[in-house]
């Protein structure tokens, strides 16, 4: 999938665990570790809000294009 999820690194510069964030924002661990290890097929804007929000960036530091070889 040429979409990268980065929020693991996000997440490691903010020195933030799964859980924390998960309850900050209020998701379910198990959904945000879908999301973390890039396996989501979907994200709701206000769950990226949330999260941007939370770690202090922009959409752009958690999602990235890679385009397909």
């Amino acid at each position: 999938m040429p979409i990268i999820v980065n929020l693991d690194i996000m997440m490691a510069r903010r020195k933030i665990s799964l859980s924390e964030l998960a309850e900050k924002i209020d998701i379910t661990p198990a959904n945000l570790s879908i999301l973390k290890t890039g396996k989501a097929k979907a994200i709701r804007f206000s769950t990226l809000e949330a999260i941007c929000l939370e770690l202090d960036c922009q959409p752009g530091d958690i999602l990235e294009y890679q385009e397909e070889e």
